[in-house]
């Protein structure tokens, strides 16, 4: 069992005021580790000791080249512990353990290679001509200390999208894990010491909403980075906006799959709408559960689908032939499970899954489900279920197609299939999300800019783009 007492703080583990979290798992509901509650007397200490790091000009005031390094090591450190961090997030988050290999903890080492990359190039200082005679020196100088609050589905991932621009800034964090799934980055800090990140420069504090509310309240933090629900960052940036707080938002999705009419129905399209769908056992933000469809095409699409789908292995996540696990516990269970009897209701037609597997009472465990026949108007369309769940919804044409993909309140990612590139890159230049993948179900690159349109928040994640979150612009005049 894993076991961190207190919170990460200045390099080393320290005494919190709060109670022990127990950390269960959701495939059995056994207990797997323990981490301690911050509360905000905790907070302060952990944004105490970052301040005292940006301040010391140890970290801020290093080299590009210096901060570059670091990323590689951590990076590096990552990558040399891959299959102890794939087994804790596997345990505690129930992703399937041959997925857990590439999308809890590659991610995570592409993440910090790629802000390498990029801090390498990115440019700090630049002149420019005055308007008014002479030069103006424009800098581009650390935010400063930084709050960053991830959730529990792909928890080394989403703090590599927070921690690794933010450390390329010159900034120094705190940031809190969800109570859900904290062990995996608790774990981490033996990387970063082991990679000779100064001590101060990543606190870590565990615990729930109300250590997230100490850490957005808190005066001396300069800006928010949240990743989460829309509900949640609509408090926090509210917070921020108060305080007048830089913040950035990656909140929730409802991505849609467009399969043009031209697309071959083949292995290579099923297998990459399934996985869209499916990967993490649905728990992903991008994860595109509104599947489009020609109606001309309906059944020669939905047929496969379906089978591909009832298919699936699910079961124990530590196996690796299991291809779909547990949600993280058993409200999201009873939530997702409530949509589906309630889309059936409103007249969508169950074409795989949609019950309890059998002989795994022990878990929190969704049978991968398609629904079809579904408006997208209905709820199940509508609403992020963050489970094993897509839906197929009919479309006219192209323009309809678009019309709907765009009707909806989130805006983060989305999919285009087509056997024509140039057709499908036209088509994905039309929607209103962050990023879309063609002929592909992976819509985020590790070194372009990650984030939402609309309630799927705003700021942007990845490649120097990330890294511009985590500055401020200084002009000098000369």
């Amino acid at each position: 069992m894993y076991e961190y007492q207190g919170m990460y703080v200045a390099g080393e583990w320290t005494a919190v005021s709060g109670p022990v979290i127990e950390v269960v798992s959701p495939a059995d509901n056994r207990v797997i580790g323990q981490v301690s509650e911050a509360r905000a007397d905790d907070v302060d200490v952990a944004v105490h000791a970052a301040r005292a790091a940006l301040e010391s000009g140890a970290w801020a005031n290093s080299t590009a080249e210096d901060r570059a390094a670091v990323l590689d090591a951590i990076a590096a450190g990552i990558k040399a512990r891959s299959g102890e961090f794939a087994d804790l997030s596997s345990a505690e988050v129930g992703s399937p353990r041959a997925w857990a290999s590439f999308g809890q903890v590659s991610t995570a080492v592409g993440v910090y290679a790629a802000s390498a990359k990029a801090l390498r190039t990115y440019e700090f200082e630049s002149t420019r001509p005055s308007v008014i005679g002479g030069e103006v020196l424009v800098r581009r100088v650390p935010v400063g200390v930084v709050g960053a609050i991830v959730p529990w589905n792909a928890p080394l991932f989403t703090a590599a999208l927070k921690l690794a621009p933010a450390l390329a800034a010159g900034c120094t964090v705190v940031l809190k894990p969800s109570p859900d799934a904290p062990l995996a980055l608790a774990l981490f800090s033996e990387v970063l010491e082991q990679a000779g990140l100064p001590a101060g420069v990543v606190n870590i504090v565990s615990g729930g909403v109300e250590t997230g509310r100490a850490l957005v309240s808190n005066p001396g933090v300069d800006k928010i980075s949240f990743t989460g629900s829309t509900a949640a960052g609509a408090r926090i940036g509210e917070a921020c906006s108060r305080d007048v707080r830089r913040v950035t938002l990656e909140l929730g999705g409802k991505s849609a799959a467009i399969v043009l009419d031209d697309v071959e129905v083949d292995k290579k399209l099923i297998d990459g709408l399934v996985t869209g769908v499916m990967a993490n056992n649905g728990q992903i933000c991008v994860a595109q559960t509104r599947i489009l469809v020609p109606r001309g095409r309906y059944d020669e699409v939905v047929e496969p689908l379906a089978e591909a789908v009832s298919a699936m292995r699910v079961g124990d996540p530590a196996d690796r032939a299991t291809e779909v696990g547990p949600v993280i516990n058993a409200a999201a269970r009873d939530r997702i499970e409530a949509a589906v009897s309630g889309a059936v209701a409103e007249g969508a037609r169950v074409v795989a899954g949609g019950t309890r597997p059998e002989g795994l009472d022990a878990g929190s465990y969704v049978a991968p489900t398609v629904l079809a026949d579904v408006d997208n108007q209905m709820a199940v369309a509508r609403d992020e279920l963050f489970g094993p769940v897509a839906v197929v919804v009919p479309y006219d044409d192209e323009d309809d197609a678009v019309r709907i993909a765009n009707d909806s309140e989130y805006g983060l990612a989305g999919a285009v299939w087509s056997a024509d590139t140039s057709r499908a890159t036209r088509v994905a230049g039309r929607l209103r999300v962050g990023s879309v993948s063609v002929n592909s179900p992976a819509p985020v690159d590790f070194g372009s800019p990650f984030g939402g349109f609309k309630k799927s928040g705003f700021g942007r994640e990845g490649g120097p783009e990330g890294i511009d979150a985590y500055v401020e612009a200084q002009s000098i005049i000369l």
